[in-house]
């Protein structure tokens, strides 16, 4: 399939600004792969398609406050400093981008309060940067936490409000790491987790660090000539053996989410089980794809033109897909980050 084949109009209109509330209240558009149908349902009745012995596979990255805002030694002249991923612990080293660029050189520092500053001590991209925080500045993920800004996607046309740093951070997040939010399972409430577990079903965690490289645009219509980026994943050995179990009984491996699917399908043995393991991964998922563990998937609606589409075309249809979102447009569905879900069955 080439990129061409994946692009569509998208009003701005149906770009959902905020979320639902409760989450849970998001709609839910049910594909049943094997019978073509298509149902309108709510998020919270998801419960219904999970039965004892399931498994839901959930990302629990955490999204870093990464927007910093500082001033330049100086000339105070107004930076802002959007933290990328940490490179080294003991040095306090980070990749960052840095706007207005052209502002920011080797050796400049950028001044955030009077307990936490950074100096440029490389030039990567750009406006990609390498930069050290001053060694007394602490946990820089928790200095981060406190000052930072929530990194609202690009498409959410609207300043940042305090609401935000919990609305943009799923019920599961545990580790920080990420730029952007797992946003599927952003529907998720206590209350619904309490629900699916009463059936006797199970949530089990990977760890995907999601990065920039969600938002980037795919440049070639040669969908086989591009290159993700890497971004760091983990399958703990825990959650590759209730996979593994569930697998071997015949039980239905529900994944929450793109990033989750990446993560598990780019760790499989040879026999088309999960396997622990963690590094980085780069895989790129798109028709024709075999996947090997996800067996139902829970999505959102995705920009065109977009690596999280293309998957979602490689799990299901890629003509069943498009005609779920002519119907989700016609029927007032929201759509990206902030907006409702879709379930694969």
């Amino acid at each position: 399939m080439k990129l061409s084949d994946f692009k569509y109009n998208l009003p701005k209109t149906v770009i959902a600004k905020n979320p639902v509330s409760p989450r849970d209240k998001a709609k839910l558009m049910v594909l049943n792969r094997s019978t073509g149908e298509i149902e309108n349902k709510t998020f919270s009745d998801i419960v219904d398609y999970i039965n004892k012995g399931d498994v839901i596979v959930v990302n629990k990255t955490k999204v870093m406050q990464a927007r910093l805002f500082g001033k330049k030694e100086r000339t105070n002249a107004k930076i802002e400093v959007f933290v990328l991923r940490e490179l080294n612990k003991e040095e306090n080293i980070w990749d960052v981008i840095v706007d207005p660029a052209r502002k920011v050189r080797i050796g400049n520092r950028i001044y955030f309060n009077d307990k936490l500053w950074c100096e440029v001590i490389d030039n990567t991209t750009s406006r990609g940067r390498t930069v050290r925080f001053n060694e007394d500045a602490g946990d820089i993920f928790k200095a981060i936490e406190k000052i930072g800004h929530t990194p609202l996607p690009p498409y959410i046309k609207r300043d940042t409000t305090p609401k935000d740093k919990e609305d943009y951070q799923t019920i599961f997040a545990e580790v920080d790491g990420s730029v952007a939010a797992p946003t599927a399972a952003l529907h998720f409430t206590n209350s619904l987790i309490k629900k699916i577990e009463k059936k006797g079903a199970m949530f089990v965690p990977v760890t995907l660090h999601i990065g920039l490289g969600t938002f980037r645009p795919v440049e070639v219509e040669d969908l086989t000539k591009h290159k993700m980026d890497s971004e760091y994943f983990e399958v703990p050995e825990e959650t590759a053996h209730v996979i593994n179990k569930a697998l071997k009984n015949k039980k239905n491996i529900f994944v929450v989410g793109t990033s989750t699917c990446r993560a598990l399908e780019s760790s499989v043995t040879a026999e088309g089980f999960s396997k622990p393991n963690f590094g980085w991964t780069d895989k790129f998922i798109f028709p024709q794809y075999d996947f090997k563990i996800t067996k139902k998937l829970i999505t959102n609606f995705h920009q065109p033109e977009s690596t999280l589409l293309m998957l979602v075309a490689a799990f299901a249809d890629y003509d069943f897909i498009m005609k779920a979102y002519k119907k989700a447009f016609k029927e007032g569905y929201r759509f990206l980050s902030y907006g409702d879900a879709m379930l694969l069955l």
